[in-house]
């Protein structure tokens, strides 16, 4: 085991070590060109599969009971609400804060139960039917029981989602989901406690891995576990995750490495859908499913198994054309593109003393605002944006 470790610490070690400025454009380029490409068979393999997310057509509007506030310029219909709880977290995991550490938004500043709900009642009765809880690490949140329970009250909402690192979930679970969370995310990128203790700078695999048996116990259908693809640390385990869905109705999510502040995002980290593909399909037989035009996700049933697989493919197959999501941060500004810097606040408003219409105008305005699509990844490597723990998960 010591030898094993110590060559994934040398070797991931070595890119963390690597200053994220970038060299040229050129240079990447070829690079790029080299990651989707290995080999025949996984072109093949990418050419097969790699669609995208069709856009909406213009009659949906006609038929959804959206308002105009969540259509924006371009005809996307934003039907899901990402709202952060918290930016504090039990782990530190590399990809998601600087090591050394963040400025948090002080406690004053960060939405109350109160503002949450008045928020999440204004997207719901505007047409909102999924809202998913993140952070930080939303399970932390002392009143998450009771923003469950009146955000799953909101008349109009189908889907209460909740990502999590399923470190202190277990025990919570069942109340949770007697409070309406129907439906779970939790993040893991390794199999190996030690990698685990290494990525995320704590202790607690096995409690991880017992929320995720808890929540299939509980009737969990599918459980999602997310796992952040890196090169020279967990690409390695790919097909071990794979195993996961075996004789559990377990969806594992492969994320292709995205560039946020801090997190010392390299393109040599970034194991591209196309490779991640081609691993899987040499051991398993994958079929693809067919997906929703707003699903983020290429998905894969496996013979032989309960569970599924999926591709999250922001890097080099993006998806922004179907794109339906919002997210509403902790500190109560409204960002309507993960990857793009503009937000806008809600909170200071609604402390102000905004009412719903004026609420209205500026979501309205700010949904109108966001662009086709992000800029991709080299550029985005070079745009100043948020750490993802500000962001939310």
């Amino acid at each position: 085991m010591r030898p094993y470790l110590s060559d994934w610490h040398l070797r991931f070690t070595t890119f963390t070590s690597v200053k994220s400025k970038l060299k040229s454009h050129f240079q990447f380029g070829i690079y790029h060109s080299h990651l989707l490409t290995t080999n025949h068979a996984e072109d093949s393999w990418s050419k097969r599969y790699a669609t995208m997310p069709e856009k909406i057509q213009d009659d949906a509007v006609k038929d959804d009971p959206v308002s105009n506030m969540l259509v924006d310029s371009f005809g996307r219909l934003h039907t899901y609400l990402r709202i952060s709880l918290t930016e504090r977290c039990n782990l530190r995991c590399q990809y998601c804060m600087p090591a050394e550490g963040v400025e948090l938004t002080p406690g004053p500043l960060v939405m109350s139960q109160s503002e949450i709900i008045r928020v999440a009642n204004l997207f719901v009765s505007s047409g909102v039917n999924k809202i998913r809880l993140t952070g930080g690490e939303p399970s932390i949140r002392k009143d998450i029981e009771e923003i469950c329970s009146q955000l799953s009250n909101l008349k109009g909402l189908k889907t209460l989602a909740m990502t999590t690192n399923g470190l202190a979930l277990a025990r919570k679970l069942p109340k949770l989901k007697d409070c309406g969370l129907n439906l779970l995310n939790i993040s893991l990128d390794t199999l190996v406690p030690a990698k685990f203790e290494f990525m995320t700078r704590r202790k607690g695999h096995e409690r991880v891995m017992e929320s995720i048996y808890t929540a299939v116990d509980l009737g969990y259908n599918p459980v999602k576990v997310n796992c952040v693809v890196m090169r020279g640390f967990n690409d390695d385990e790919i097909c071990d995750f794979v195993e996961l869905t075996k004789d559990k109705p377990i969806n594992v999510r492969f994320i292709e490495f995205m560039p946020f502040d801090g997190n010392v995002w390299n393109v040599k980290k970034l194991v591209s859908y196309a490779e991640m593909l081609d691993i899987v399909g040499k051991r398993f037989t994958l079929q693809r499913i067919q997906d929703h035009p707003t699903e983020t996700a290429k998905n894969f049933s496996i013979d032989g198994h309960q569970g599924t697989v999926s591709f999250i493919t922001s890097m080099t197959n993006h998806f922004c054309s179907g794109c339906n999501r919002l997210r509403l941060l902790a500190d109560g500004n409204l960002k309507v593109c993960l990857f793009g810097p503009s937000e806008v606040s809600l909170r200071d408003p609604i402390r102000n003393g905004a009412d719903d219409n004026e609420l209205q105008q500026i979501i309205s305005a700010a949904v109108k605002r966001k662009k086709a699509s992000h800029a991709g990844m080299f550029d985005i490597a070079k745009t100043p944006n948020r750490p993802m723990i500000h962001i939310g998960g």
